[in-house]
């Protein structure tokens, strides 16, 4: 008779994880925003040793005030951009909404406040067109966007020299309205010896929402979703329709905002204006972290870039140098930020492999 074998079976091997172990240092490296904080590090103590007059609280809140000029715009056009999309009209729509709210009322009259508000409507409408556009003709947002960027150009121009006879807006400060406009989009509030804008507390509060909106809802996920590949996330329901347009309206609503700024700022505007300003905004996301392939980026970084644009374009002017170099450096800074975004794109990456 045969004895029966007994075998011991002992737990099961664990199954090998193909998961990448990254150090702290590496984590770190794999958020979006850490590359653009070093460099608004390195280049802030750089400019506090090169340029004295920096070093003044009043100088700091001058360049918060130059950063969020570019900032308000840059929040809606980073999220743009993460959603795989582009819009070169963002800088000439800024000033067609501020000539829009000053020539309206003043060649008929009326309250600022009907035309700022037809004046958003009128942003909101051009910010649909686009979008719609890009979807519904398959054009990139590139081409759709340019040809929109040289029709405002055009309208900014020609529709100014017929209402007012030159290629400025008239001065809006004794009309019905100014008062309470003026406050909620130019107000200054004196701290101490310093100067704060309100439009630094409006961007700060734009890019904290926007944060919210892409790290902690679904519409967040939605927009990484379409950015990083629309025809995957519309097989899993996805509106692809709806975010993309909804996306490239926030864009035409912070361009109306922030031409409220600049008309109830100074009165008046050149009709000229903003040309040149959707390359800034672009900038600043890149160098925030924004991947130009969409799909990977967030707010804070974009802040931080629009917050080196603002310091370094006048902390060039307090060390006394040429301001003219200050392309040059856009230009240099544009480039380290793609090959580091591609850099911490793969960390991410590797981070998320299994």
């Amino acid at each position: 008779m045969s004895t029966p074998v007994t075998t011991e079976t002992g737990p099961a091997p664990s199954e090998a994880s193909n998961r990448v172990s990254l150090g702290l240092s590496n984590r770190l490296l794999a958020r979006p925003e850490v590359g653009a904080l070093l460099a608004a590090v390195v280049i802030f103590i750089f400019f506090l040793i090169t340029a004295p007059a920096f070093r003044t609280a009043s100088s700091f809140f001058t360049v918060l005030y130059q950063s969020s000029t570019i900032g308000i715009v840059a929040v809606a056009v980073g999220m743009l951009m993460i959603g795989g999309e582009f819009d070169l009209s963002a800088g000439v729509l800024v000033t067609s909404a501020g000539l829009f709210n000053a020539m309206f009322c003043w060649d008929l009259g009326i309250n600022l406040w009907v035309g700022a508000l037809l004046s958003l409507v009128a942003s909101l409408v051009i910010g649909f067109l686009n979008g719609y556009l890009v979807m519904k003709t398959g054009i990139p947002s590139f081409l759709i966007t340019l040809g929109t960027f040289f029709v405002l150009q055009g309208a900014n121009l020609g529709v100014t020299k017929v209402v007012t006879g030159s290629v400025s807006s008239p001065n809006i400060n004794q009309m019905d309205g100014y008062a309470s406009l003026n406050w909620i989009f130019a107000h200054e509030f004196q701290i101490g010896s310093v100067t704060l804008q309100i439009t630094v507390i409006w961007w700060l509060l734009f890019a904290g929402l926007s944060a919210y909106v892409l790290q902690r809802t679904r519409i967040g996920n939605w927009i990484y979703a379409v950015g990083g590949n629309a025809a995957s996330a519309r097989a899993v329901g996805v509106p692809v329709l709806r975010v993309k347009v909804g996306l490239f309206m926030t864009v035409a609503f912070l361009c109306w905002f922030s031409g409220m700024h600049y008309l109830y700022n100074f009165n008046t505007l050149q009709a000229g204006n903003g040309v040149g300003n959707e390359f800034l905004y672009i900038i600043a996301a890149v160098v925030g972290g924004t991947l130009l392939t969409g799909g990977y980026g967030n707010s804070i970084g974009v802040a931080i870039g629009a917050f080196i644009f603002g310091m370094t374009s006048l902390c060039i002017v307090y060390a006394g140098w040429d301001p003219n170099w200050f392309k040059a450096f856009l230009g240099v800074m544009l480039l380290l930020a793609v090959m580091v975004n591609l850099y911490v794109k793969r960390l991410s990456s590797a981070r998320k492999v299994g």
